[in-house]
């Protein structure tokens, strides 16, 4: 059965406006427990406030960390589900109960397989993929 990545987007908020989300953790554990017992979910977790995050680039061969995201936006990752759907169209209609999508959205996203991933040989080194074709 395919994988689906349910990425749920908000809106940041001040302490008031974090406290009405988290006002609403019946509804959260309720939907999560109908996903859990349809047995679609593999994981689900809220995340750390975007302040908590590093971004790590690479670049010239040494890593380069930063302090929050990766790029400032009027939404946030908050959190994320891991669903196990017969195709889309179940996944979508899970998304669409989930809370965030009345006040932020939820990006749906198939996993791919470890067969869908191209093996190494197909994939040009950096200085090839640079120079262009012969």
């Amino acid at each position: 059965m395919p994988q689906y990545m349910l990425l749920l987007y908000a809106p940041e908020v001040e302490e008031a406006g974090e406290r009405d989300r988290w006002a609403e953790m019946p509804l959260w554990l309720e939907v999560t427990e109908s996903l859990r017992e349809a047995g679609v979910l593999v994981a689900n977790a809220p995340l750390h406030p975007v302040a908590s995050a590093t971004t790590v680039r690479v670049r010239a061969g040494e890593a380069e960390l930063t302090d929050g995201p990766f790029a400032m936006t009027k939404e946030i990752l908050a959190g994320y589900y891991l669903l196990d759907c017969a195709d889309l169209d179940e996944a979508l209609k899970h998304a669409a109960r989930l809370p965030t999508a009345r006040y932020g959205s939820v990006e749906v996203r198939p996993v791919m397989s470890g067969a869908a991933i191209p093996s190494g040989a197909a994939i040009p080194a950096p200085d090839e993929a640079a120079a262009g074709p012969a």
